[in-house]
């Protein structure tokens, strides 16, 4: 991979001749895959193939290209050589009389450094080169190995960077904790969260997000630490997604693509699975883009009118086809539903809904109350399908306790309509109860959101029971103020080791009987009253 004096001199001199920039990407046999004609000042590298060619990922080519006048490598051949995973990456400089001058070389430095994330070596003049450039290459990636080697096997795949950007003004919650939500979506999908970024600006960059700058710094330092994707806290356009992608040559995902994925993991129910692919489909369906640069058309031709139809066109019409058959189904399983809770209503038993946010113990508690064995665990979404459980009280009484899925900051226009079906069951709720995990920090702003959302699906007028869960990862002292603070309408509970569950019981029996008596005293009362006004217009008749 020595650059020969030919080479350099050939380079230099057509560089000079037409007063613009010349590039050669060479490969680790010696060959010459690309040559690059740029401006005076810079040169364009093509598009090259995303597949590395060794294991840690470097692209197995050499950058080497003239610069014009006297000056050493720039940031952007630096950012090139980073972002590309170029091996090394050369400048030659140009005399008066178009012959190489000196030469400024850069590698990229391996993951397990600090610092820039590259090595500018010494200036070095004609007759200074020295063989040897593959061996120090090859040890580069053998310490760039032994790095990847030395990480724990959770993180060395679906390793991510967190970009959140918030507006100054946004008082809802800090940026801090929207952040941490989304270092927990990521555990709940198997990423492994190496870095994260937090930027605030009330005017998005309608291209990149961020702005090109510090988008650039953010690539840069997610290269560095061998991270594959970078996960953005809110939904980006198609064109935001691709251009990021594009530049930063990563898998880009946004929130509502995350939670997707994770609602797709977690449905079991073929109502649940439904549903998440309806939602996924209709994300999809904006986000198609055309692949076939040359448009080449796939129908029509000889006996066909037109010129036919484009790849874009025809994914589009099948995912509109899909979409249409998907609703098709789901609204067959609503009728199912709505048959059900007639029965139920008609058999006269009452319901209690249990809601709450995501991972508030909402499942744990379904299990402590009715000796069920209803997954549950310490992950954001982990119940996704909805279930139904019985209960019976002492004196023949019943109850039917709902378990729905989590309720999130922000949930996606996609899932939220999706899963709209499956939450008007609740309307249906004779009383719920909100579930809230009081060892959160931020479970006041988690009861926010459950209360906003509950009033979207005009839910708020069900009688409600507050229970604060998960009271046993709260100190001591913590906990017994609470304790002596507890009123009629508040409850603590500690579902995993059955703390407070009797009086939960004994608070829901009363509250659906003591309603379901004074509906039945009402409609009496009424009854009475029509027989009143009967008996009194036949007497004044």
């Amino acid at each position: 991979m020595i650059i020969t004096p030919e080479v350099s001199r050939t380079l230099t001199e057509l560089s000079f001749e037409i007063s613009r920039q010349i590039g050669i990407l060479i490969d680790r046999n010696g060959y010459v895959t690309h040559v690059i004609v740029g401006s005076d000042s810079s040169i364009d590298i093509p598009w090259l193939d995303r597949i590395r060619t060794s294991e840690a990922r470097l692209r197995g080519v050499r950058l080497v290209h003239s610069h014009l006048k006297e000056e050493s490598l720039n940031q952007e051949d630096l950012t090139d050589l980073a972002l590309l995973r170029l091996d090394y990456i050369t400048a030659v400089t140009v005399d008066e009389k178009g012959l190489p001058k000196s030469y400024y070389s850069a590698h990229v430095n391996p993951e397990d450094e600090e610092g820039e994330p590259w090595t500018v070596l010494p200036k070095k003049v004609p007759g200074q080169l020295e063989e040897g450039i593959l061996d120090e290459i090859l040890e580069i990636e053998g310490r760039m190995t032994r790095y990847r080697k030395n990480l724990k096997g959770a993180q060395k795949e679906n390793r991510a960077f967190l970009v959140g950007v918030y507006p100054e003004n946004n008082r809802i919650r800090p940026p801090a904790q929207s952040i941490d939500e989304l270092k927990e979506l990521c555990r709940t999908a198997g990423v492994h969260v190496v870095d994260s970024f937090i930027q605030r600006k009330n005017r998005l960059d309608p291209s990149t997000v961020l702005g090109k700058g510090k988008l650039e710094e953010i690539v840069l330092k997610a290269i560095q630490k061998q991270v594959e994707l970078l996960v953005f806290d809110l939904e980006l356009t198609p064109s935001q997604a691709k251009k990021i992608s594009d530049y930063a040559d990563l898998k880009v995902l946004d929130r509502t693509q995350l939670i997707l994925d994770i609602f797709a993991r977690n449905a079991t129910s073929r109502d649940g699975k439904l549903q998440v692919e309806l939602a996924q489909l209709k994300y999809l369906k904006g986000r198609l883009s055309e692949l076939d640069d040359n448009m080449s058309r796939l129908t029509g031709g000889i006996g066909g009118r037109g010129p036919g139809e484009t790849k874009l066109e025809i994914g589009k019409r099948r995912v509109e086809e899909r979409i249409s058959r998907l609703e098709q189904e789901l609204k067959s399983l609503k009728k199912r539903r709505e048959i059900a809770r007639r029965r139920r209503k008609k058999n006269e038993i009452p319901v209690c809904g249990i809601v709450g946010y995501t991972n508030a113990g909402k499942s744990t508690l379904l299990n402590a109350m009715t000796n069920s064995t209803v997954l549950s665990e310490d992950k954001l979404f982990a119940t996704l399908d909805p279930t139904s459980r019985r209960i019976r009280f002492p004196e023949e009484r019943e109850i039917i306790v709902s378990d729905t899925v989590g309720f999130i900051h922000d949930l996606p226009p996609e899932l939220s309509n999706a899963f709209k079906a499956t939450l008007e069951e609740l309307g249906d709720s004779d009383l719920l109860v909100h579930v809230v995990d009081v060892s959160n920090p931020d479970f006041r702003q988690q009861m926010e959101a459950v209360e906003t959302i509950l009033e979207d699906l005009n839910l708020s007028d069900i009688p409600r029971i507050l229970v604060f869960n998960k009271i046993d990862g709260l100190p001591e002292e913590g906990r017994n103020e609470l304790l002596r603070e507890a009123d009629l309408d508040t409850i603590y509970v500690s579902a995993i080791q059955g703390f407070g569950l009797n009086t939960l019981l004994n608070r829901i029996e009363d509250r659906i009987y003591s309603q379901a008596e004074a509906k039945l005293s009402s409609s009496k009362l009424w009854e009475e009253d029509e027989e009143w006004k009967e008996e009194t217009e036949k007497t004044y008749v």
